[in-house]
């Protein structure tokens, strides 16, 4: 990424004689195009994509009307807002330590006080926003958000690493159902997946930066097992996820109940023993697993209707 101010640690500050701090805000005001597209890519993108637009896809299938479908979103999108600014800037200086010229707050592109205000607003969003889905929605998907919080300010260094990532990805089923009038809870098969899908990405999400993160004491789930101990995990709360999601919703198990969980093992052993030659193999096949459970679980919603 380019940066718009190089915040090298040797840069001095002019009329000062003191290196600057690395998280400082940049000397030169950003270009307010330029700001925004740092702030967009310090807030994890591709996660808050994700997130949201299954949530959305959840709630049309739950057979939530245009404006409710509008106000879950919204509730979603501001609490990953929040999450991933949050993350980028309580692990700024971690990122600095690393090298991580790929992150705007790191590479200061973007103040990191911006970065925290942007998560605190989010925040401020967000609980407004999902309290208006309702009371139980509404606390069911702040615990969630709140486990996201927890996970970057502690939990992320700790064996516990992927409990957050299991309850906001259970959290998602739950708030969409309990937005639904009577406020039923959704079928257990729907909250299991979500939480298995949840354990599956975080162990993708670590797996690149484990190297990295242990340099500077981070020490989850994932850094634990070592990354070639995470690629052999990585497949099986995916491979689980399909399971649950075939067997869960159906009465009678059909040829389906056979050939889904049977194409997701195949899929991630493929990737595994491809990984022996490509890195990136037992990745590239949880990703497809993951692809196929996402699809399974926006078939079949939250079991509620």
């Amino acid at each position: 990424m380019d940066a718009e101010v190089d915040l090298g640690t040797n840069t001095r500050e002019a009329g000062t004689g003191s290196a600057p701090h690395p998280c400082r805000t940049p000397r030169r005001a950003a270009r307010p195009g330029a700001l925004v597209r740092a702030l967009a890519l310090s807030c994890h993108p591709g996660p808050v994509v994700a997130v949201t637009t299954l949530t959305l896809a959840l709630a049309v299938t739950a057979g939530h009307g245009a404006g409710r479908c509008l106000l879950l979103t919204a509730a979603v999108l501001t609490g990953q807002l929040s999450v991933g600014w949050c993350n980028d800037a309580y692990d700024a200086r971690r990122d600095i330590a690393t090298g991580r010229r790929d992150k705007p707050v790191a590479a200061g592109t973007v103040g990191e006080g911006t970065v925290w205000a942007g998560a605190f607003g989010a925040l401020a969003l967000c609980v407004p926003l999902s309290l208006a889905c309702g009371a139980l929605a509404g606390t069911a998907h702040l615990i969630a958000v709140a486990a996201a919080w927890a996970y970057n300010l502690r939990l992320k260094a700790t064996p516990l690493s992927w409990l957050p990532y299991a309850i906001g990805f259970a959290g998602l089923p739950a708030l969409v159902s309990l937005s639904l009038p009577g406020s039923p809870w959704p079928a257990w098969w729907a909250a299991c997946a979500g939480a298995l899908l949840g354990v599956g990405a975080h162990l993708a999400d670590v797996l690149p930066d484990i190297r990295a993160d242990l340099a500077t004491g981070v020490r989850g789930l994932p850094h634990r097992l070592g990354a070639a101990g995470t690629r052999l995990l990585l497949p099986v709360p995916l491979v689980a996820a399909s399971v649950v999601l075939t067997l869960g919703p159906q009465g009678r198990p059909g040829m389906g109940a056979v050939l889904v969980p049977l194409a997701a093992g195949s899929i991630a052993v493929t990737g595994l023993v491809l990984g022996r030659r490509r890195e990136k193999a037992p990745f590239v096949g949880a990703v497809a697993v993951a692809a196929l459970d996402v699809g399974l679980l926006m078939a079949h919603g939250t079991g509620v209707t």
